[in-house]
């Protein structure tokens, strides 16, 4: 009789794995943005720094996948590095709808960002 639960690479590949390439393509879309408009509600310094942190996030993914892959899926990630990630990918989230509200003319003066999501 098989094994009802599946085990912890199997949880890890099938988790972990799509996981960290949404955090690819999420950071790589972020980059796109930053690198090709100039966002009017971020300073300079402020989306040059965004952006610098976009561009670590996905060397430190890149890593991670690398890792991944070259333990065959048998190592994982800590809790404490997701979650930063998972911030960031939320502030540029937060940082392209303003963006396209104010270039589509819907801005509101109540809309705005977090900068500690």
């Amino acid at each position: 009789m098989s094994n009802p639960h599946p085990t912890e690479q199997e949880l890890l590949k099938t988790i972990l794995e799509p996981l960290l390439e949404d955090f690819q393509y999420w950071f790589s879309r972020a980059r796109t943005l930053l690198e090709s408009e100039k966002i009017s509600f971020l300073g300079d310094e402020e989306q040059a720094d965004l952006l610098a942190r976009v561009k670590q996030a996905q060397q430190q993914v890149n890593v991670a996948q690398m890792l991944f892959k070259a333990t065959e899926g048998q190592a994982g990630i800590e809790t404490a590095t997701l979650v930063p990630w998972h911030q960031l990918v939320a502030q540029c989230w937060q940082v392209a709808m303003r963006w396209r509200s104010i270039k589509n003319g819907n801005y509101q003066a109540s809309d705005s960002i977090d900068p500690e999501v």
